[in-house]
């Protein structure tokens, strides 16, 4: 990235799925009310950086959920809710044929993948899916598109793959790293902070 601009990432609001633990990945799964919610929040906590931000650029993942939070973040900005674009680079790992799964029946689903994700988490591949170190990949050439302060509204994955990036952190840490809903993740200048 040149001249340090600042990314304000925003994880989507909370699905029923994400409550109930279930392997999301890239199906296209709505908000639920605590997700809207999750949206709002982080739609005020923004609105301290009017009006700079306001000038900044919008974009998200296409997928339902991660359009539905940005819409509702520039609706709290008091900003067109519409008025962002949407980059297929930040779409969600693709969990293959874990997707639907819930986390507590993987043992039962693929115990054998289960194990192999233990071992290596960053580069082990469910069937049909992606590596974490695929998404970092993805990530990676995104951020070097970013030239200018840019708000972002993706997923739990890319987020994580981001702050390995832009931190140059220890890529077998990079799927632990936490990832909360409710919350403003700001990147500058080689850190990171939550609001």
């Amino acid at each position: 990235m040149r001249d340090s601009p600042t990314i304000y990432f925003i994880r989507h609001g909370e699905t029923d799925w994400n409550r109930d633990r279930r392997y999301q990945g890239q199906r296209d799964i709505p908000l639920n009310e605590t997700g809207r919610t999750q949206a709002q929040r982080n739609g005020r906590a923004l609105r301290a950086f009017l009006p700079a931000i306001g000038r900044a650029r919008f974009i998200a993942s296409p997928l339902q959920r991660t359009r539905e939070t940005m819409e509702i973040i520039r609706s709290e900005l008091d900003l067109p809710a519409d008025d962002y674009q949407t980059d297929s680079d930040l779409v969600e790992l693709s969990y293959g044929q874990w997707e639907g799964t819930l986390q507590d029946d993987l043992a039962a689903h693929d115990p054998e993948g289960l194990v192999a994700r233990q071992a290596d988490p960053f580069r082990w591949r469910p069937e049909g899916g992606e590596s974490y170190a695929d998404l970092f990949a993805r990530v990676e050439r995104w951020a070097r598109t970013v030239t200018e302060d840019v708000v972002v509204v993706s997923h739990g994955g890319v987020s994580r793959c981001l702050r390995g990036h832009l931190l140059a952190l220890d890529p077998l840490g990079i799927p632990d790293l936490e990832s909360p809903q409710d919350r403003v993740l700001i990147l500058a200048k080689a850190s990171m902070r939550w609001l």
